[in-house]
């Protein structure tokens, strides 16, 4: 929320700057492939859209990347103009009894029709296929083929018969049998609210249940209706009671009684599943694309900051000179640094990391600078990592920032060096950086 509030387009942005940099993201594609036969012994309808296929029960096939390599070259024509539709399939794939799926089958095509002034949008360049289509698709609004002759229809003898259809080279249905009942109403399996939402809560590690828990917290204490709230919590004592108890005590309130089950079928007690949680699948963990603050003002160590922002740009990180006013700030022994942000229009949440290189006021202009203590602080709570460059140690002082864990443990996270120890500071500073976050530190309520 803090992120949002202080760029509104930091999702675009750093998607931008990702691939201007050559740093492509990258997603892999993997297929769940099973047969009618399993699915009917699943304990969950597949039809069910809030369901998963754990892959303990399915594995994950991977076949292929989705890599994103160019950056738009004008915003409206190649995104704001895309029209993705479900209904849009290659040979060999057809579409599933899922009633959710049919309805989008249908709503797709007709926002597009509404969205983009009619039915020709797959012709607009962003749209069109790669593989040239023929058709006798005419007429229309935005039309970008003229179509000639006097026969716009088949069987003709006017024009040879053509154009005809394509036959069996168009697409052909699977001939799956149906042997349902028609009746209005959902299967039982769609009736199990519960067992899925505790498969997942079992599987996050205890950092990632704490942040669960937290999020309720926040979400329910904007509820003004307590009713509301006991409702809530009695839906999580069906999904876990150490949840429900943790959520309840941080809203003041008794854990209630469960909410009924909506079936009587006992509920499924699914294994932990590892892959549910993001930590199982941390990516290449690495410096790269991580947005790192030089905390800078006048008397700077100009040398040193020049070196450190050198130093992170080759590791791929995106480094960025903070200060409390954008322009040239003097150094103490090289020529004027520019700044690149100030503290008001970069505050915290933006970097992944922060530095405060060495000043030769011993950074007395920035420990009265009641912004550029909050933004440490911030760093420090977002268990981000700092680096403190000889002076720079009294501003982590100054801003109450503590060297060890609340366990007493070295915070490997926060990094004070002297002169002479930069290069090692350094690395260790970009081994905590690439780590992502130090949740050791995480606090209720938080130290600093």
């Amino acid at each position: 929320m803090r992120l949002a509030g202080a760029d509104p387009d930091y999702h675009r942005r750093d998607l931008w700057e990702a691939i201007d940099s050559g740093q492509f993201p990258e997603w892999e594609l993997g297929l769940q492939l099973f047969s009618e036969e399993q699915a009917a012994q699943f304990p969950f309808d597949i039809l069910d859209p809030t369901k998963i296929v754990p892959e303990e029960m399915v594995r994950l096939r991977p076949v292929g990347r989705l890599v994103l390599d160019r950056n738009p070259d004008n915003f409206f024509a190649e995104t704001e103009q895309a029209a993705f539709c479900a209904a849009h399939v290659v040979p060999g794939i057809d579409f599933t009894d899922d009633p959710l799926l049919q309805g989008r089958l249908h709503s797709y095509i007709d926002t597009q029709i509404s969205r983009l002034g009619g039915p020709n949008f797959h012709e607009i360049p962003i749209n069109t296929p790669l593989a040239r289509i023929h058709n006798n698709q005419r007429e229309g609004f935005h039309r970008q083929s003229i179509n000639r002759g006097r026969v716009n229809y088949e069987p003709n003898s006017l024009a040879g018969g053509y154009p005809f259809q394509a036959g069996a080279g168009g697409f052909v249905s699977f001939p799956e049998p149906v042997r349902a009942t028609k009746v209005r109403g959902k299967p039982e399996l769609f009736a199990d609210h519960y067992s899925q939402a505790r498969l997942f809560w079992i599987s996050q590690t205890p950092i990632e249940q704490a942040h669960i828990i937290n999020a309720f917290r926040f979400e329910l204490t904007r509820v003004q209706t307590p009713a509301v709230r006991e409702r809530v919590v009695a839906g999580l004592v069906n999904v876990d009671e150490r949840l429900a108890a943790m959520v309840a005590a941080g809203l003041g309130m008794q854990v209630p009684p469960p909410l009924p089950l909506a079936t009587d079928r006992p509920m499924y007690q699914y294994a932990p599943s590892s892959a549910l949680s993001l930590f199982s699948r941390p990516g290449n963990l690495g410096v790269a694309t991580r947005r790192v603050a030089l905390l800078v003002s006048p008397g700077v160590d100009g040398k040193q900051t020049r070196k450190l922002y050198a130093a992170l740009l080759d590791a791929g990180a995106v480094p960025r000179l903070v200060g409390q006013r954008v322009g040239p700030v003097a150094s103490a022994n090289d020529a004027p640094l520019d700044v690149e942000i100030s503290f008001e229009a970069g505050p915290s949440v933006l970097f992944d990391g922060a530095i405060v290189p060495d000043c030769a006021d011993g950074e007395g202009r920035l420990r009265r600078d009641a912004l550029a203590i909050e933004f440490l602080k911030l760093q420090y709570r977002h268990d981000k990592p700092l680096l403190a460059l000889r002076s720079g140690a009294v501003l982590l002082r100054a801003a109450g920032i503590p060297s060890k864990l609340p366990d007493g443990e070295p915070d490997p996270g926060v990094i004070v060096a002297q002169e002479g120890e930069v290069g090692p500071a350094l690395a260790r500073f970009e081994t905590a950086l690439a780590q992502h976050r130090i949740y050791a530190r995480e606090t209720d309520p938080p130290r600093v």
